[in-house]
């Protein structure tokens, strides 16, 4: 990188911002997994006013839709390490930037990690649509989709994107070894 390009990375304030803005969304993602958590409690211990508080009574026609809600909240609660694996790697990413140097391997391997999280919660977010679907009356919708263009489109990219770095950090390799 010229001295000219360094110094713009070192003056972005995107970067400090983006890097206050991850940390603060590894605390909310905490902060929801612990709610959903909650909620999943609840439903387990007070069926019948959790239920309640979630705008359906409970009876003998809402069971199922009990069940599939605490489901879905299991399926929140697994959501949260990989939430945590995308943010942590993008902020660990946001620092080697903030350095000047994010060709190295390790972000190689963030992105590879980051592709495989983010392909999780695809594959999350299909079974939550289909047990909300399953679980869904006309007195009680439940509207969760099921399918994402742009997060199937994003794990293609990741994947793709952590090859680029990976091989980008290996030219840089054999270049300096060639000076």
């Amino acid at each position: 990188m010229s001295n000219s390009e360094n110094s713009l990375v070192k003056d972005s304030s995107a970067l400090p911002l983006a890097r206050v803005t991850l940390r603060v969304l590894v605390i909310l993602n905490w902060v929801y997994g612990a709610l959903v958590f909650a909620i999943l409690v609840g439903m387990l211990t007070a069926g019948h006013w959790t239920a309640t508080a979630l705008g359906f009574a409970a009876s003998a026609d809402s069971a199922s839709l009990i069940w599939g809600v605490r489901m879905i909240a299991v399926l929140g609660v697994a959501g949260v390490p990989l939430n945590f694996i995308v943010l942590s790697r993008l902020l660990a990413i946001v620092n080697t930037v903030c350095g000047a140097d994010p060709f190295v391997a390790q972000n190689a391997a963030r992105l590879q990690a980051i592709a495989w999280a983010v392909l999780g919660q695809q594959l999350l977010q299909l079974v939550i649509g289909m047990i909300a679907k399953s679980v869904s009356t006309p007195a009680h919708p439940l509207h969760i989709s099921a399918f994402s263009m742009g997060g199937w489109l994003a794990v293609i990219l990741l994947f793709v994107l952590a090859r680029v770095f990976l091989e980008g950090t290996r030219m840089r390799e054999d270049l300096e070894g060639t000076v």
